[in-house]
């Protein structure tokens, strides 16, 4: 693609992304959605709580055995399975806010997009807009799914990452306390190393997410769009063939097939190289926190309760950092589902002012895939 090209596309995924929340907020002007985002808050504010306070009774505990106190060792597990429960039931109670905003907000979306849908016969004039098939139907049901399902779930993730980064920064600078580094026969004390480390890891393992995965957006959207073709031309077939049979009716179907098979072998190669650093980022990060921790260990300046502390301060720490290593394809899937509701709602937008006048598609009309559909 020529950059004019990329700068026209990347304008039109702009343009697209903002006409889908100019309608999509609309469902937020009511009070059920304020009143389920607060309860969500608070929830979050909650885990946030137990978490913290998990992080001390990894201390607690592993001073306990380093002590071989039974007693205490007994006590920490009495203080585990409150601190478990109070985890469980704020997690189910997330799983209910989350699904229930996300249910009320796809069925105050899908209606809107249907009722101007049906309006004004839209349904028979929407067949091709600006030279583009526009597919209401897999519009209406797939991408509104997909572009109300994920918001909800990433703006609370991103609150309890930034919560929690704010959180175990505290820890990790108070407990892991300074680095004494020898250089030239000096020592050089590096405050709040743990805290240094954790940026500096979560900051290399972001930016190679977003170097590995940078096509992943257009990648999804040449999936959805290859998605509904096949389902249209299907259609269309069916439709056709209902009297009489077509001879190239197949062919038109295995190309349209094939097309969606070439898309999903492009997201498997875009999901192989994210996994490289996701799933490389998930087993790494534990150790590196306690690999960070041992020089101080051995050094007898922590006890082995402040380095699981530490450790898990950090692995937490990190964790926040790298939401979006974590949801990067999930963010991109969100992206590609608003832009294609976005160009339907522009479409709408069109056929209202009357800019464009298409005539119904004929019966005999090519009914292959676009490829230049977007």
């Amino acid at each position: 693609m020529s950059e004019a090209g990329s700068v026209s596309h990347f304008e039109t995924g702009r343009v697209a992304l903002r006409r889908f929340w100019e309608t999509a907020r609309g469902f937020w002007r009511g009070p059920t959605a304020w009143t389920l985002i607060a309860m969500l808050v608070v929830c979050v504010i909650l885990q946030l709580v137990v978490q913290y306070r998990l992080n001390f009774w990894n201390r607690d505990f592993f001073n306990a055995l380093e002590a071989r106190d039974g007693r205490q060792i007994w006590h920490q597990a009495r203080v585990l399975v409150a601190l478990a429960a109070s985890s469980i039931a704020l997690a189910i109670f997330a799983v209910w806010g989350r699904m229930t905003f996300q249910r009320l907000w796809r069925d105050w979306l899908t209606r809107f997009l249907i009722t101007r849908w049906l309006a004004d016969q839209r349904y028979q004039r929407l067949g091709f807009v600006n030279g583009q098939r526009q597919n209401p139907e897999y519009r209406i049901t797939e991408d509104a799914r997909l572009a109300t399902d994920a918001p909800i779930d990433l703006a609370v993730g991103l609150l309890s990452s930034l919560l929690a980064a704010s959180a175990f920064i505290v820890v990790l600078w108070n407990v892991g306390g300074a680095l004494e580094v020898r250089i030239w026969g000096g020592v050089v004390a590096i405050p709040g190393y743990l805290v240094i480390a954790s940026v500096v890891y979560a900051t290399t393992t972001t930016l190679g997410m977003m170097v590995i995965g940078r096509n992943m957006v257009e990648v999804i959207e040449n999936k959805n769009q290859a998605e509904a073709d096949f389902k249209y031309v299907v259609a269309r077939v069916n439709t056709r063939t209902t009297l009489n049979l077509h001879p190239e009716d197949a062919s038109i179907l295995a190309t349209a097939q094939a097309a969606v098979i070439h898309q999903w072998k492009r997201l498997c190669g875009q999901h192989m190289r994210t996994t490289l650093v996701s799933h490389g980022n998930t087993l790494l990060a534990p150790v590196v926190g306690l690999l960070f921790c041992a020089p101080n260990y051995v050094a007898g300046t922590v006890s082995l309760g402040e380095v699981t502390q530490a450790a898990a301060a950090f692995a937490s720490v990190q964790g926040a950092f790298n939401w979006l290593v974590d949801n990067y394809p999930r963010l991109a899937e969100w992206m590609s589902s608003a832009y294609r509701v976005g160009i339907l709602l522009k479409a709408f937008d069109e056929l209202d002012s009357q800019i464009l006048s298409p005539e119904p598609v004929p019966e005999d009309a090519e009914i292959l895939p676009n490829s230049q559909a977007t």
